[in-house]
């Protein structure tokens, strides 16, 4: 019997480390590795809001847990695709740098709401894909400047998302100034609670978590 329990403590523990965030120092602060054992491909993941996370040195955190690529870090392990979520002051290019080093996979760079006005950060680092999640997509296009900066990029946006600076009605004019590297993919349904431009509503995906995971780790693994 006592050689059962020692056992069951093990796989317990062994359970709860598989699923524990690993803190990686970067230029610029710490992220949280989330990988399965052999990933097809890497992701940056960009929080919105302020983007800080309080991340410390041992995995642990202060802020941000609601926020939708936070709160769904985990889930793209399970989509076998490496997670590599960043507080505020980290470098991007120090992200993608660190992702491509560790596991010589394609690399997507993806941010949500106001994260996205880090994505012009991010193209100095060559990335082999963007996401932009309810982002502040007419200031992106300003940032940018050229489409021809943009590698593939896939913009995620749900039809009834209700912030005033992430309208639904800003997605086709990105799409026509993006042009072919700029696919469009529209979420509907799931749950509205709250302040419209934060985590709990249409804004954030609220019950579509999944959906967009799915969505997102599908095009991460197909980029180049």
């Amino acid at each position: 019997m006592k050689h059962v329990i020692v056992v069951l403590i093990a796989m317990f523990l062994s359970a709860n480390a598989a699923l524990a965030d690993e803190a990686v120092q970067l230029s610029g602060g710490y992220g949280l590795v989330n990988a399965p054992r052999a990933p097809r491909a890497t992701i940056v993941l960009i929080p919105g809001g302020n983007g800080h996370l309080g991340i410390r040195a041992d995995g642990s955190f202060s802020s941000l847990r609601g926020n939708q690529l936070v709160r769904t870090r985990k889930a793209y392990a399970s989509a076998g695709v490496a997670s590599l979520v960043v507080d505020s002051g980290v470098s991007i290019a120090s992200a993608v740098a660190y992702l491509r080093q560790r596991f010589g996979r394609p690399v997507t760079v993806a941010a949500t709401s106001r994260g996205s006005l880090r994505i012009s950060e991010a193209l100095g680092a060559r990335p082999n894909g963007i996401v932009i999640t309810a982002g502040f997509l007419d200031q992106v296009r300003g940032q940018i400047g050229s489409p021809g900066a943009l590698p593939a990029t896939l913009v995620v946006h749900h039809r009834r998302d209700g912030c005033h600076v992430t309208p639904p009605s800003g997605v086709e004019p990105f799409k026509a100034w993006g042009g072919p590297r700029v696919r469009v993919v529209w979420i509907d349904g799931g749950q509205d609670r709250g302040d419209p431009c934060q985590a709990g509503g249409y804004h954030g995906f609220a019950g579509n978590d999944g959906r967009v995971v799915g969505v997102v780790a599908g095009f991460a693994k197909g980029v180049r």
